[in-house]
């Protein structure tokens, strides 16, 4: 096995532990809380600082990676730009939402009661602030990796889950619900502070703030700005199902939240699983022009997602309510709890493959220097099927719209993908 198959594989191991343990932060949610208002007001707090980690952190990182490796000017220097330039649009963020705090919560979740409204606002006053250092920790990582420093980054987003669950079951006696608030502030920081020592003692560049819009940071945001679209339609997923359960009874919106993460679960891990084999070779062969093995590494990823996840999606399906009641049902997750979000999970696990293959064809898309198309299916997806599939079905099927809408329009984003690649690149 060559040095490099070892680092992969040793990469792809610590993100499935990484994620195993972000999992059992919602197992452990559940046993405290089950699905009542403190479960809910918990995922709810959690949703926007998390989208803005993703999407602005995503987006940001990738495009600093792809300008990194085309740059001709002085690399240091546009490492410190970068630098400054996430710095700057995570903090104006950050400060924008927490500023508004009262008018964007009411904004998105107006239908609280009072009681609910205050732990969701204490909750997310806690957590706000730590999207500005898990944004420039994704930054960190992207910039570690692309100096071959894989297991740093890894580690760090181990630390990272395995800290907010740990601190928020060691601070619940005291400060109840509000710990996981705690805990999410401290386990960014450690993180943050992880990533920091390790990207100073590696001694690759340094993270002096240099103001100014250079050519590449230009560059920079005109590649991220398309990323940043296409992340943001994907989890707007995550925060449409917050906003329409709570249009429901109590307890929808974590059971919702419980669903989503069981079955993002498998998919997440089997895509590890395929992505460890795949995407070494891919950007090697597209940036050799080899289109012939690039349409069999498209096809054989197509057959590994397929295989792995058609027995996953058969066994979530039809085994779902021994599934929860293992895994879930205890302390304050009862038997009802289990009965809620049992059809939520089994529709949910219909659209593992099609979450899953729709971000491996994506991939072949970028590496293709496209990446407007993606984002176009993907704002049509979700923003309209979706949304419209809800709607529709909200009465006759109640929270199971939910999954139904990311179902339905995660079918749809597939086939506008897969008919677009092969009429374009033969794949």
């Amino acid at each position: 096995m060559s040095k490099m198959m070892k680092i992969i594989g040793a990469v792809a191991v610590i993100n499935i532990v990484a994620r195993m343990f972000g999992f059992l932060r919602e197992v452990v949610i559940g046993n405290q809380y089950g699905t009542t208002t403190t479960a809910d007001a918990i995922a709810t707090a959690y949703a926007i600082p998390n989208f803005i980690y993703l999407v602005v952190g995503g987006g940001l990182t990738t495009a600093f990676i792809s300008v990194y490796h085309s740059t001709r000017t002085d690399k240091s220097l546009y490492v410190r730009k970068s630098f400054t330039t996430v710095l700057v649009a995570a903090v104006s963020i950050t400060a924008f939402l927490m500023i508004f705090t009262d008018p964007v919560l009411k904004l998105f979740f107006n239908n609280r009661s009072a009681e609910d409204f205050a732990l969701i606002r204490n909750l997310y006053l806690w957590m706000m602030p730590s999207s500005i250092i898990l944004v420039l920790s994704t930054w960190m990582s992207g910039a570690l990796n692309i100096n071959g420093k894989y297991n740093l980054s890894s580690m760090a987003v181990l630390l990272y889950n395995a800290a907010f669950v740990g601190i928020a079951v060691l601070l619940t006696k005291p400060f109840g619900a509000e710990s996981y608030g705690i805990g999410a502030m401290i386990a960014a920081i450690l993180m943050g502070g992880f990533l920091y020592v390790g990207f100073r003692r590696s001694k690759l560049y340094s993270l002096k703030p240099s103001f100014g819009m250079s050519d590449d940071v230009k560059r920079l945001w005109v590649i991220a700005l398309p990323i940043l679209f296409g992340g943001a339609s994907l989890q707007f997923y995550i925060l449409i199902h917050r906003i329409v359960a709570a249009q429901f009874d109590a307890g929808v919106i974590s059971a919702v939240n419980y669903a989503s993460k069981s079955t993002g679960l498998p998919q997440a891990i089997l895509m590890t699983a395929v992505t460890t084999v795949i995407y070494p070779l891919l950007s090697k062969k597209e940036g050799e022009g080899d289109m012939e093995t690039i349409r069999k590494l498209y096809k054989k990823g197509m057959l590994y997602l397929v295989t792995l996840l058609a027995p996953a999606t058969a066994v979530a399906y039809f085994f779902a309510e021994p599934l929860i009641s293992f895994v879930f049902e205890r302390g304050e997750f009862t038997r009802e709890s289990t009965l809620l979000m049992t059809p939520i999970f089994q529709v949910f696990a219909l659209s593992m493959f099609f979450l899953a293959a729709n971000t491996f064809i994506t991939r072949f898309y970028y590496a293709k220097a496209n990446s407007i198309v993606p984002v176009i299916f993907s704002v049509i997806s979700v923003l309209g099927i979706n949304i419209a599939v809800i709607y529709l079905m909200k009465d006759a099927f109640g929270a199971s719209s939910i999954a139904y809408g990311t179902f339905i329009s995660a079918a749809i984003n597939f086939v506008m993908l897969v008919i677009y690649a092969r009429v374009k690149w033969k794949l």
